[in-house]
């Protein structure tokens, strides 16, 4: 099966808005069966939509398009499908109630343009959209108009938190309903921290070859702080195999293995500290509040969270964690030394039972011979227990070295739970 994901929008040509789309939808799709063959971006214009739906239509079997349903003059995706199918438009009724709800519950007047997101091709299905205005649509190509045999054409709006839901809850069930895949597809991501890329394909080398040979398929992503394994199969045996090899897997890889599917290493680290009835504060310099920030976006971190420290500044360590001026001194601010004070001194000021401090170089300047830009202490201090200390160099872009270090820190704070050490 041929699928291809049109994305539209002269914004994302021109490098000012981050295409999500592309990894989202291809995501879903591939985890139902769907992987995708071909997947282009072309401006708000209409000869390149034009040509892009129209060649998408001949290849593929299911095309879909993101962006160009709304009210302003560049939202032209939805009018130049329907001239090309010859497919009048005519205003949906529930489309339309749909948008004058969504004023109204705001509280705000409906502008008379908006209503123009109402008009649909003739012969389609209508998606409405719960988070904002615009609907997709969804049309069956009948065979001979770009192919001799159907096609299944799916719009939708631009918007991600309009998009996802939207998907998810009518447009895929539509797809899987049309297009049944013929082979049942099975996967599993497996997800690890702690661990390189080249170091997950040589433990796992020696032992997966017979389940290679049998049809499992295994594919390595990494990415920042994280390698994935990815496990497929398809056909009526795809789930053993893939019960076998996350065996292999989890033998070679043990602990390292944080998570499955859309874990995240925050969520996981969560969940362990709920169940030990553990609590956790936080002491950040170099960070500025992003392990904290990281913490905070997983719901319910409250039961664990208790609050934290942003000591970018020497005083600001000094006055607010207790930490010695001549630590400060004869070590420097990004040292162990000052690691484990920043950390110890949360820990007793909080109550909480475990508390993770970091203090490092950012850059791009500020780095020495013995400690160059990337360098960094981070320090796990715990009730009762010796406070763990590591020294980490990530020489990147700021924004990187921040996720770094707080997946470098989380990953200690994780194995302090799983393992009592």
């Amino acid at each position: 099966m041929q699928v291809e994901i049109i994305n539209t929008g002269s914004e994302l040509m021109l490098g000012r808005v981050l295409n999500t789309h592309q990894q989202w939808l291809c995501r879903r799709l591939a985890d139902h069966g769907y992987p995708v063959s071909r997947q282009v971006a072309v401006p708000d214009t209409g000869p390149a939509i034009r040509d892009a739906v129209a060649e998408g239509l001949v290849r593929s079997d299911l095309v879909i398009t993101t962006g160009g349903l709304g009210p302003t003059s560049d939202d032209i995706t939805r009018d130049l499908v329907a001239s090309m199918l010859g497919r009048p438009l005519h205003e949906d009724a529930e489309a339309l109630a749909n948008i004058q709800r969504f004023f109204t519950a705001r509280n705000r007047a409906m502008p008379q343009r908006v209503a123009i997101q109402a008009q649909v091709p003739a012969g389609t299905t209508v998606l409405q959209n719960e988070h904002g205005t615009a609907p997709g649509l969804a049309l069956q190509v009948a065979p001979g108009q770009f192919r001799d045999s159907t096609s299944l054409l799916i719009m939708l709006p631009g918007p991600p938190r309009e998009l996802r839901p939207m998907f998810d809850r009518q447009a895929l069930p539509l797809i899987c309903e049309r297009l049944p895949v013929a082979d049942a597809f099975h996967c599993v991501t497996l997800k690890t921290c702690g661990i390189g890329e080249s170091m997950v394909e040589e433990r796992l080398a020696p032992s997966l070859p017979p389940l290679l040979e049998r049809g499992l398929e295994i594919g390595y992503c990494a990415r920042t702080g994280e390698v994935d394994v990815r496990l497929t199969a398809i056909g009526d045996s795809g789930v053993d195999l893939i019960r076998e090899g996350e065996a292999l897997v989890r033998a070679a890889l043990g602990d390292h293995i944080f998570g499955t599917g859309d874990d995240s290493l925050e969520a996981v680290v969560l969940q362990l500290a709920r169940e030990r009835n553990a609590t956790l504060s936080v002491a950040e310099s170099c960070t500025g509040g992003y392990l904290a920030n990281r913490i905070t976006n997983v719901p319910g971190a409250s039961a664990v969270l208790w609050g934290g420290w942003i000591v970018y500044d020497n005083a600001a360590k000094e006055r607010q964690l207790g930490v010695d001026p001549a630590t400060l001194a004869e070590h420097g601010a990004v040292s162990e030394h000052c690691a484990r004070e920043l950390a110890e001194g949360a820990l007793a000021r909080s109550g909480t039972t475990h508390s993770l401090a970091v203090t490092g170089i950012a850059g791009p300047s500020g780095g020495t011979p013995e400690k160059p830009v990337g360098t960094v202490f981070i320090a796990l201090a715990s009730v009762a227990k010796p406070t763990l200390l590591r020294r980490q160099l990530n020489p990147f872009d700021r924004e990187t070295f921040k996720y770094v270090t707080s997946q470098q820190a989380l990953e200690m704070l994780r194995c302090r739970l799983l393992t009592g050490k």
